[in-house]
């Protein structure tokens, strides 16, 4: 085990308790916008896998760290700062996604394109494709 495994496993522990359910939805609804289509995509597929029966323990572990250090309160660059503001956001999501990929499925896309259908109405998939070309 590398000393940045060991680092990303003790950060993403921390930021666990961020993350509910409530303050999830809340916050993309409200930063939807702001945060772009790839960002809300990326944190989509990671509560979207989350929620899988299949999705082992560590690998929710992982994601709850995740999508916590989304929703903290007190972030390394503080997401009300235009464009850069969810740059290290978008960082961790794909850390995230990358871990997980093999809980992400057909229906998980489904469900986060859906999703965001909903709130962008139409939308570039080039930057999906960017998403999901990662996994």
């Amino acid at each position: 085990m590398t000393a940045h495994s060991d680092t990303m496993k003790k950060t993403i522990k921390k930021y666990q308790r961020y993350f509910s359910d409530e303050r999830f939805w809340a916050k993309l609804k409200s930063q939807a916008r702001n945060a772009g289509v790839k960002i809300v995509y990326s944190a989509l597929l990671l509560f979207y896998a989350y929620r899988r029966k299949e999705t082992p323990f560590y690998a929710r572990s992982i994601i709850l760290g995740v999508l916590g250090y989304f929703l903290a309160p007190i972030d390394l660059i503080p997401d009300l700062t235009p464009i850069l503001g969810y740059t290290d956001d978008l960082g961790v999501l794909a850390f995230g996604l990358v871990t997980i990929a093999a809980y992400i499925n057909q229906d998980v896309r489904q469900k986060a394109r859906g999703r965001l259908h909903q709130w962008f109405g139409d939308y570039n998939e080039a930057e999906l494709k960017e998403v999901d070309d990662q996994l």
